[in-house]
């Protein structure tokens, strides 16, 4: 029977099932074919949104066995914040009513490892590169802060931490939404070589799941 995830702590687990069949080779591809497709024509009503990295290799609806209609993605290099990704979320808490957000990161990050060595080499990328490097610059100076020589694992974890804090800061409607329990919000990394991703933070209800 098709799951319907209506809260914060159903959307988790939605999420949570799906990713643990992608890691066993046992995806069930839901929601994938030409019935459903012209089920959800005239409106979609998904259970999470799925804010992560644009890498190539961490496609949500794959890695978390999903089909259309299930998610509302938003990605930016490095899952950097800015007013279009805050307007996108906002709507698909205000009006979707998704009550979920997936803050997705992942090891090996381009876009973390591109401001690592600008920080530690004094060069700045050129143009809108710049950009990112700036935006992500907090969360490798709050690394350095808290063990003094992190590794890039830790500067990775930190910034899904401080993207979900971003989140909370900036915006009014989110934050509401948290507070009253209609969303919550979760931090995970992924790991490409085995497909599993881990909870490092969590914002909101979600149930007896603790980061690690």
């Amino acid at each position: 029977m098709k799951l319907d995830p209506r809260t914060p702590a159903e959307a988790w687990r939605t999420v949570l099932d799906g990713n643990d069949r992608f890691v066993r080779g046992e995806p069930a591809h839901p929601d994938q074919d030409a019935a459903h497709r012209a089920q959800i024509a005239t409106g979609q009503r998904p259970f999470a949104t799925v804010f992560g990295c644009s890498d190539s290799r961490v496609a949500a609806e794959i890695i978390f066995d999903q089909g259309l209609g299930d998610f509302f993605v938003v990605r930016t290099a490095g899952h950097v914040v800015d007013g279009g990704v805050l307007g996108s979320l906002e709507f698909g808490v205000s009006v979707l009513d998704i009550p979920l957000i997936v803050v997705l990161g992942h090891d090996l990050c381009g876009a973390v490892g591109a401001t690592l060595t600008a920080l530690d080499g004094g060069e700045v990328p050129t143009g809108y590169v710049r950009d990112l490097v700036e935006r992500v610059t907090p969360s490798v100076l709050a690394a350095r802060s808290e063990s003094g020589s992190p590794t890039l694992d830790d500067v990775e974890v930190e910034h899904v931490r401080h993207t979900g804090r971003v989140l909370l800061e900036r915006s009014k409607v989110i934050d509401q939404a948290v507070v009253e329990g209609r969303c919550a919000i979760v931090g995970l990394v992924y790991t490409l070589t085995d497909g599993r991703v881990r909870l490092v933070d969590v914002q909101g209800d979600i149930g007896e799941a603790r980061p690690v």
